[in-house]
């Protein structure tokens, strides 16, 4: 792991906290029951452990492959519970398109740090969504 994304602390805009922040609690569940099915590339499910509590959750996110890397939009920041799991543990697990994945090497990046990976990853409208959405930075996670 990077020592700096272990120092660095990115948290969520102003539109983040105060619109999506209120709808997780709806729409966490909805989009879990399809996040990581085989035609879903845009959504995955992330299985990491609690790094007090020792539980195992499941959070949905986004989430693409490129390569060996995944790359996750960090939309809430570095703040979130499973992003600071996934960093305490080293990595964890990932369905996408309907296949489970060992990820390790969690890191957080800035998203100026990789442009050209973001670039070769996500299209340009959800580069666009990143902007409007003020997502500075990424979880990098190895296979």
């Amino acid at each position: 792991m990077n020592p700096d994304s272990a120092t660095l602390v990115v948290p969520p805009s102003a539109l983040v906290r105060r619109v999506m922040g209120p709808l997780t609690t709806v729409l966490n569940p909805l989009i879990a029951r399809v996040a990581g099915r085989r035609h879903m590339g845009m959504a995955a499910l992330v299985y990491h452990t609690g790094r007090r509590s020792g539980r195992s959750y499941v959070t949905p996110t986004g989430a693409r492959r490129c390569g060996d890397v995944f790359l996750v939009p960090l939309t809430f920041g570095t703040r979130s519970d499973w992003c600071r799991n996934l960093l305490a543990a080293g990595g964890g697990r990932i369905r996408w398109k309907g296949r489970d994945y060992v990820v390790r090497d969690a890191e957080v990046v800035a998203t100026d740090e990789i442009r050209p990976l973001v670039n070769a990853t996500f299209a340009a409208p959800m580069r666009a969504g990143f902007r409007l959405l003020g997502i500075r930075c990424f979880l990098r996670l190895s296979l």
